[in-house]
């Protein structure tokens, strides 16, 4: 057999992935289904970029999340033995721009793999770089938002595979992390179960409801933000988006310590407005030019209050006594059903590595009362106490699906 390395690469946006149906003008298996690919010509990495920019015109929408284990499929007809190099990448758009080689594309539920005549062992492609419970306990480059609808794609993709222990699954999700909004989202899926309809379709409009959520949470709270400046800390994707499209004046920036996820958000906000990067130490003497404290939830408390990265508290205080206003941003998926306590850590060489014998703490949330909290900017608007209670309420009752 001809030996012969490709790329499969999975371009994922919010939750849908990226089929193309193949034209005459491929060599293989025209008229099929498949993903952008190419022949790898030993450099798959390499060639993987190429191909998503010559197939679809969304390289500079793209991003490299990971890299799958190569596998190889036999096709005895071709005579060929290909070497499969998958690799998943986000993309922050629809817009696909095809060239002659694809006759139709669609950004689909994975399930449609299953449905559809596709290239050989496309399943296996997706499934080697689609993300599991390990991505949702283990990964600390993303916010919770983002790790909620990965772990909406977990859930779903078990009951595309068929797996008769979703309960199971869904439990493990919501033990991952110490997360109210992956625990919410989880527990609204198995709710609004339908047992005479497709599961997996079922998640994926859950997928769909909570990425419009917290794309209409960004544009309530960038509605507050046109000339003002603009103080904020840690890395929310809402917040981020709030400020991409609210065109605030400046954006001052606390860097996060010991993480430091402010900086990346800095840099993507850099020639959209003027930025400020600082330390989270002197971040509360810069509120005196500032119009609004703007920062994310990893979760609100029942009563209203706040959990966030450490670094918000002290940040709040100050714009109390600042006289200056500080907007939470989230969906409403965030609301805890009960009153939580943050857990979490960061790790501890971050904050001390030397050889002395000193205990390390560091908290990655912290409680910021509700007296200092302003508005709680959500998808339908800022919450009152009345709402904040009547959406805890509902969630309580979606955690009883069990």
């Amino acid at each position: 057999m001809d030996e012969v390395d490709v790329v499969t690469c999975v371009l994922r946006n919010r939750g849908r992935v990226l089929l193309l149906r193949r034209s005459d003008a491929v060599g293989s298996y025209a008229g099929r289904w498949g993903m952008v690919a190419g022949h790898a010509e030993g450099r798959p990495d390499e060639q993987a970029w190429r191909e998503i920019d010559e197939e679809t015109g969304l390289r500079d929408a793209c991003t490299l999340v990971r890299r799958g284990d190569p596998f190889t499929v036999e096709d005895a007809d071709r005579g060929t033995r290909w070497t499969v190099h998958p690799a998943l990448f986000d993309c922050e758009r629809r817009d696909v721009t095809p060239n002659e080689e694809t006759t139709d594309w669609e950004w689909v539920n994975p399930v449609e793999i299953r449905r559809r005549d596709t290239v050989p062992d496309l399943w296996t492609s997706y499934r080697r770089v689609a993300p599991t419970l390990q991505t949702v306990r283990d990964d600390r480059d993303h916010g919770s938002a983002w790790l909620s609808l990965r772990a909406l794609e977990v859930l779903r993709d078990a009951a595309i595979d068929g797996r008769d222990d979703l309960a199971a699954v869904a439990r493990d999700l919501r033990a991952a992390r110490d997360m109210v909004v992956v625990a919410n989202r989880v527990n609204r899926a198995m709710a609004s179960a339908d047992d005479d309809a497709d599961f997996g379709d079922a998640v994926q409009e859950r997928i769909d409801d909570a990425a419009a959520a917290d794309d209409r949470a960004a544009e309530r709270a960038a509605d507050r933000l046109a000339g003002e400046t603009v103080v904020t800390l840690s890395r929310s994707g809402t917040v981020r988006r709030a400020l991409e499209t609210g065109d605030p004046d400046r954006v001052v920036v606390a860097e996060s310590r010991p993480e430091r996820e402010g900086v990346p958000v800095a840099e993507s906000l850099a020639g959209e407005c003027d930025v400020t990067l600082t330390t989270d130490a002197a971040a509360p003497g810069l509120l005196a030019a500032a119009d609004r404290v703007l920062v994310g939830a990893d979760a609100v408390q029942p009563d209203g209050g706040l959990v966030n990265k450490t670094g918000t508290y002290p940040l709040a205080l100050a714009a109390d006594q600042a006289g200056i206003p500080v907007d939470a941003v989230c969906a409403r998926d965030k609301l805890a059903p009960e009153r939580v306590e943050p857990t979490e850590e960061s790790e501890h060489a971050l904050v001390y590595d030397g050889d002395a014998d000193i205990d390390v703490t560091a908290p990655l949330f912290e409680t910021v009362p509700r007296g200092l909290v302003d508005a709680v900017v959500t998808e339908t608007g800022a919450l009152d106490a009345d709402a904040i209670d009547r959406v805890a309420a509902e969630h309580r009752r979606l955690a009883d699906w069990e």
